[in-house]
């Protein structure tokens, strides 16, 4: 298929269907454009609208989420998972800051050295907020090339992916490549959907080789299937006499780093005793609440809550790394997504 008649079917289509009134898309500036790209990642359109308009907010350009703290940009991330996004997020203003006097770079090589930005995120960033011409490579456009192109395998591999990238170079146009790139993940996300493709309303139908082939859903190739482990813990709701429970905050790297979340012991009848083992408190177990699953990317969390009613501490709180939360009156602090639900069920409770 030639280069024009690809780009400009894709164009053509945009022009009558494609998405032009995202909040992010309201004015073409790479710092906008950036925040949008990494929420995006892993995550849907329709989930990240409210929390990108809160975030820009708060957060207008790149030298107030500097000057912010960890824990601000936390917060306003707290429910969108993947939180090494958010903590990247920040070291890149603090970064940008000190290397570019809190001007995004415009040169490809600079924002690719970026912490948490990939090729692909680079080139949206250029061409979507500075009308650059760069290929884009997210998921979505992904299946559509693989899908027109008929390139088999699961894009995971290096071969496969060294073919798609080429197909994405040689098709984006020198001219309204952020439409043009716009337009192929839109593509992607509302009609060459995953599982149920609606072919007869693309543009590029009748060049798809997939779709002649009756074998749309085939491409690309799901990634190897692995089982998903499955590990438990016991997160304690540890509440004192006046009814705040004990917050402790994670290490900066791993599962929900830098965020607060509930002290975990191995299993309920151990409770009591490693509260006074490992926090110098004692405390009695009043209940235990069903148990529930988190689900990552990587493996299943399943979590039983006990709360427990501190009856004395013989140790003074260490400053920083733990601290006594009023679920009454909650602050700006970055809360991992199961633990803000255990806090507003047992501030529920605790009203009723």
């Amino acid at each position: 298929m030639h280069k024009a008649d690809f780009s400009q079917s894709v164009l053509s289509w945009f022009d009558l269907h494609g998405r032009k009134d995202l909040p992010w898309q309201q004015q073409q500036a790479p710092y906008p454009v950036w925040i949008s790209e990494i929420m995006l990642q892993q995550t849907q359109v329709a989930t990240v609208i409210p929390y990108f308009e809160r975030f820009i907010q708060s957060f207008p350009n790149v030298e107030s989420l500097a000057n912010a703290t960890v824990d601000e940009v936390l917060h306003h991330w707290s429910g969108l998972g993947y939180y090494a996004r958010a903590r990247n997020l920040h070291r890149t203003a603090q970064q940008i800051c000190e290397e570019f006097a809190g001007v995004f770079p415009l040169e490809f090589d600079q924002v690719l050295a970026l912490p948490g930005i990939g090729r692909s995120t680079a080139g949206a960033i250029l061409s979507l907020g500075a009308g650059q011409r760069h290929a884009i490579l997210d998921g979505n456009v992904k299946r559509v090339l693989a899908r027109c192109f008929a390139v088999a395998g699961w894009p995971g591999q290096s071969q496969v992916l060294k073919k798609l990238w080429h197909l994405a170079e040689h098709h984006t146009p020198d001219q309204r490549v952020a439409d043009y790139n716009q337009a192929m993940m839109d593509l992607g996300s509302l009609i060459c959907s995953r599982t149920q493709p609606q072919c007869q309303k693309c543009p590029l139908e009748k060049r798809c080789q997939a779709h002649a082939q009756g074998e749309e859903t085939a491409y690309p190739a799901p990634k190897p299937r692995k089982t998903v482990p499955v590990r438990s813990t016991c997160m304690l709701i540890l509440r004192n006499r006046t009814g705040e429970i004990m917050l402790e905050q994670r290490p900066p790297s791993g599962i929900w780093g830098g965020l607060w979340s509930l002290p975990e012991c191995p299993s309920e009848n151990q409770a009591e005793q490693w509260c006074r083992d490992n926090l110098r408190l004692s405390g009695r177990l009043i209940s235990s609440w069903p148990q529930r699953r988190h689900t990552f990317s990587h493996f299943h969390l399943d979590i039983t809550p006990l709360e427990i009613q501190v009856e004395q501490s013989d140790r003074v709180m260490e400053a920083g790394s733990r601290l006594w939360y009023n679920p009454a009156h909650p602050d700006a602090r970055g809360l991992a997504a199961p633990v803000a639900r255990l806090i507003k069920e047992f501030q529920e409770k605790s009203e009723e």
